[in-house]
């Protein structure tokens, strides 16, 4: 509450009802920065076992481009074999050079998180932005033990 300090009339400081709103803007102002500060460090790096995906698969393209990462670290786009230097022009063969075409990227379990990313480095450098992962669609509701 305020007070008003016009000349009162009986002798009394008459009270004013307006809401003092300076304290308030302080302490957003204030949460503010605690929020800026503590959002990076909320980003942490953790281990986890990810779990098999129960999303309802998405409706298919008329003729999917597959490019597969095999256990031995090859790659295979449809059935054919394809050497890593030569990946963007088989593509752009395969593709008629329409680089908005989506990417179908299929590898074996065996394959590390890193070479998948190194294959998926490839399809940028070769213009390929649209690129979809594919894995084995969960029939049992729940992910694996």
């Amino acid at each position: 509450m305020g007070v008003s300090l016009k000349e009162p009339q009986d002798g009394d400081l008459a009270e004013v009802s307006d809401i003092n709103v300076t304290p308030f803007i302080d302490v957003i102002l204030v949460l503010l920065i605690i929020f800026m500060v503590a959002a990076p460090l909320s980003t942490v790096d953790v281990a986890v076992d990810l779990p098999v995906s129960n999303a309802q698969q998405q409706p298919r393209p008329d003729k999917p481009l597959f490019l597969s990462v095999k256990g031995d670290l090859t790659l295979a786009l449809g059935n054919d074999e394809v050497p890593r230097g030569g990946l963007q022009s088989v593509l752009d063969e395969r593709t008629h050079g329409d680089r908005e075409q989506r990417v179908f990227l299929r590898a074996d379990q065996s394959v590390s998180y890193g070479e998948i990313m190194k294959v998926m480095n490839l399809l940028r450098e070769s213009g390929y932005l649209k690129i979809a992962l594919v894995g084995l669609e969960d029939t049992q509701g729940g992910a694996r033990p």
